[in-house]
C-alpha cells in the first residue's frame, strides 16, 4: 500500500516537490497543498489529515504551525543547508553580477553560512545572520531584513521564505530566496518512504500475547467443585475473548488456565485498552495471580516462541505483570501501562491492615474493591457493582461496605434512585482517607 503523502508549502516549493516525488510514483501517493502564508498550515493539516498518511513540510518555518495542528501522523521537514545557500549565491554573483557581501540572510544556521562562505573563498565581515528556532516569530525575521536595509547596513537580503520574500520585494528591497536543492528534496522524500515502509512491515508483524492464570490446574485437583471451576475457567475466557476482539484477534485454549491471543504487531500498539487492563479484569475475577508474555514475529512460531520468553520474564519478575519480546530479541517489561493495575494481595499500611482485621475483610477483597472503584472512573462505588465484579451477592457486597465504613476506610457519599422498585442504593467511596 502507497502512503498517501500530503505535502505543504507555498506554490513554486510545492511544485517542485510534486515533480521530483513523480520519481517515486510506486511507492509515494502524492496529494499537494498550497498556503499563501505558513499560518495557513495549521488549518490545512487539520482539515485534510483524514486523507493523508503522513507529510512533507516545505521548511521549517511550518513546523510550529503543523504542531497547532494537533495531528499526530508522520511529518517530514524539508532541509535547508549550505548547498541551498550556494545556489542562491551563485544567481546572485554568478547571474546577476552582484557584490555578495553586505547581506542579510535568515532562518539557516551560522555555521553554514560561515563554512560556506568559507568553502565559496568569500568574506563574510558584512554578513547579517538571524537564525531560526522553535520560538522565533516570522515578523521578526521581517523586521530583521527591512531594519538592515533602512539602516544601509545591507544591499541584498535573502530568505528562506516565500512570504517574506515576496513582502520585500513589494517594498522595492533587492531579495533573493533559498529553496532547498533537488538532492534535499530527493533525500527527504527517501527517508519517508523507508519509514513508512518500516513502519509498515513492523505494523503487519504478527503478535502473540500469551496469557497464565497461575494455578489453575491445582484448582481442578483439590479445592474446586468441577461446576465453579467450568465457571471460572468461562469467566476468565470471556474476559479474554473480549481483549482479543478489541485487537481485532483470536484466541484459544492451549492447557488449564493458559491462553493465547494472535493478532498483528500495529493492532495492539492501536488499541485503546492496554494489556494492564486485561491483568486489572483478570485480578478481579479471580484469587489466582496472572501473568502475561507478548511476542513479535514474522511468522506465528517466532511470535509465539518468543511469547513464551516474555511469559518466562514475567513470572519471574512478578505477579500481575506482563513482558515483551521483540522481533529483534529485545526483552521489554514490566510493562508500564496507563491503567496500571492496582490489584495487591499485601498492603504496607498497618493502620489499615488492623481495620480490615477488625472487620473481617481480607485485603485481597479490599484491593480488589479499590480496583473496581478505579474502573468506574468517578471515584465511587455501589454494592452493586462489586456483586457484579467480585461475583458475590449484593447482601456481602453490603456487607463488606458496610464494614469498612464501620472501621472509617470508607463512606457514605450520595444514594441514587432504584432501576425498579426499592429502597435507594447507597453510594460509597472507599480508600485511605477516601
Amino acid at each position: 500500500m502507497k502512503p498517501r503523502t500530503g505535502i505543504i508549502g507555498p506554490n513554486d516549493s510545492v511544485r517542485l516537490i510534486s515533480e521530483i516525488a513523480a520519481e517515486y510514483k510506486d511507492r509515494l501517493q502524492i496529494i499537494p497543498f498550497i498556503y499563501q502564508k505558513p499560518e495557513e498550515a495549521a488549518d490545512i493539516v487539520h482539515k485534510n489529515q483524514h486523507l493523508v498518511d503522513q507529510w512533507i513540510l516545505a521548511g521549517p518555518a511550518i513546523y510550529k504551525s503543523f504542531q497547532k495542528s494537533g495531528v499526530k501522523q508522520p511529518f517530514f521537514i524539508l532541509k535547508l543547508d549550505g548547498s541551498s545557500l550556494t545556489k542562491t549565491l551563485v544567481d546572485i554573483g554568478y547571474n546577476d553580477k552582484k557584490s555578495l557581501e553586505n547581506i542579510s540572510i535568515d532562518m539557516l544556521a551560522e555555521r553554514d553560512i560561515l563554512e560556506t562562505y568559507r568553502d565559496l573563498g568569500i568574506p563574510s565581515k558584512q554578513i547579517y545572520i538571524q537564525e531560526f528556532t522553535k520560538e522565533t516569530k516570522l515578523e521578526d525575521l521581517l523586521s530583521f531584513h527591512q531594519k538592515l536595509f533602512q539602516d544601509k547596513k545591507v544591499e541584498i537580503c535573502i530568505t528562506c521564505l516565500r512570504s517574506i520574500y515576496d513582502q520585500l520585494r513589494l517594498q522595492n528591497i533587492p531579495t533573493y530566496r533559498v529553496t532547498p536543492t533537488r538532492s534535499n528534496i530527493r533525500e527527504t522524500l527517501s527517508t519517508a518512504v523507508q519509514k513508512w515502509e518500516t513502519m509498515h512491515f513492523k505494523q503487519s508483524q504478527i503478535a502473540a500475547i500469551l496469557v497464565k492464570v497461575q494455578g489453575m490446574e491445582k484448582k481442578e485437583d483439590h479445592n474446586m467443585v468441577s461446576y465453579d471451576l467450568h465457571r471460572l475457567n468461562l469467566e476468565i475466557q470471556a474476559a479474554i475473548l473480549q481483549f482479543a476482539e478489541s485487537i481485532s484477534g483470536s484466541f484459544v485454549t492451549i492447557g488449564t488456565g493458559v491462553f493465547v491471543i494472535f493478532s498483528t504487531r500495529g493492532s495492539i500498539q492501536e488499541t485503546d485498552k492496554p494489556i494492564g487492563s486485561l491483568l486489572e479484569t483478570l485480578a478481579i475475577i479471580t484469587d489466582l495471580p496472572a501473568n502475561i508474555g507478548i511476542g513479535y514475529g514474522d511468522t506465528a512460531l517466532t511470535a509465539e516462541e518468543n511469547a513464551r520468553l516474555a511469559l518466562n520474564h514475567a513470572q519471574n519478575y512478578d505477579s500481575f505483570c506482563a513482558f515483551l519480546v521483540d522481533n529483534d530479541g529485545t526483552i521489554e517489561g514490566p510493562l508500564k501501562e496507563q491503567e496500571a493495575i492496582s490489584f495487591q494481595y499485601r498492603t504496607e499500611n498497618k493502620e489499615i491492615s488492623g481495620k480490615l482485621k477488625n472487620s473481617g475483610i481480607s485485603i485481597t477483597t479490599f484491593n480488589k474493591i479499590l480496583s473496581v472503584q478505579k474502573r468506574m472512573g468517578n471515584g465511587s462505588i455501589t454494592a452493586s457493582q462489586i456483586a457484579e465484579w467480585l461475583k458475590m451477592t449484593p447482601r456481602n457486597a453490603r456487607r463488606i461496605l458496610t464494614g469498612l465504613v464501620d472501621e472509617g476506610i470508607a463512606e457514605i457519599i450520595g444514594e441514587e434512585a432504584p432501576t425498579s422498585k426499592g429502597r435507594p442504593r447507597k453510594i460509597y467511596r472507599v480508600g485511605e482517607g477516601f
